[in-house]
């Protein structure tokens, strides 16, 4: 006996169900066993502390401030242990690459070449706080470093405004076609699923770009010693803040 067919009388599709909601705990194990989850913790930690140190607005003993700046500095001193290797993720980015023109071409070299060569830099670095390398040339790989993290962020941005003028396109394009399928009275459901995909890319795709500002920020702030214009220590601490807590959203929606 062969199985009964659906009925093809109703054109009407089987809604979709919600994908199931992950346990906490378990998508909690998921995020923390990635170093970048882990890394974007302790910048949390490490700003949120700075804020605290810069802000007028409390008053701390000197006992409290001893404690909080040995824990900054411990802190961003953990944070370059895991970076360790991580320049070779920039290098596979870079070799994976493809571009479409040489304005692109640029921008690609700037951000994952500069973010790469920013990444290796820091592991000297790391080796000179640790102790283990004579810090004679600590100062010269901090400008360096810096010099590297700007251009890495600069090139970034400009990849990124490039990606959200496209999914802008993409968006108007989509919301043209079902304006005139319900004109039509036709069925547009998975242009809407698209829609709503696409709006939610274009919402971390900005987020990013607001993040690689506020690091670029403190690296340019680097790079003049904290010298000039928006180089106050709330403001940069701030910026950090800010950076972490995107950072770590949006490590959390792709774990």
């Amino acid at each position: 006996m062969e199985p009964t067919k659906p009925s093809s009388s109703n054109p009407t599709k089987t809604p979709k169900s919600n994908p199931p909601q992950r346990d906490f705990l378990t998508h909690l194990e998921s995020y923390l066993a990635k170093r970048d989850g882990v890394d974007k913790l302790l910048k949390i930690s490490r700003y949120a502390t700075k804020v605290i140190l810069s802000s007028s607005s409390l008053s701390l003993s000197p006992t409290q401030k001893t404690h909080l700046k040995s824990f900054e500095s411990s802190v961003g001193l953990s944070r370059k242990a895991f970076r360790l290797g991580k320049f070779i993720q920039d290098v596979n980015s870079l070799r994976n690459s493809v571009t479409e023109s040489n304005q692109d071409l640029i921008l690609t070299l700037l951000a994952y070449g500069g973010e790469g060569v920013y990444y290796f830099i820091e592991q000297f670095v790391w080796l000179v706080k640790s102790g283990l390398i004579d810090g004679k040339h600590l100062i010269f790989l901090q400008k360096i470093s810096a010099w590297c993290e700007f251009l890495g962020y600069f090139g970034s941005v400009g990849l990124k405004i490039k990606e959200l003028r496209r999914i802008r396109e993409d968006e108007r394009c989509l919301v043209s076609s079902i304006r005139v399928a319900e004109l039509r009275e036709i069925g547009c459901v998975d242009d809407r699923e698209r829609l709503i995909k696409l709006r939610e890319k274009k919402m971390l795709k900005r987020l990013s770009v607001v993040q690689d500002l506020a690091d670029g920020l403190m690296a340019l702030a680097d790079i003049r010693d904290g010298k000039g214009r928006f180089t106050g220590p709330l403001v940069l601490s701030s910026a950090g803040l800010l950076s972490a807590v995107i950072s770590t959203h949006k490590n959390w929606l792709s774990c």
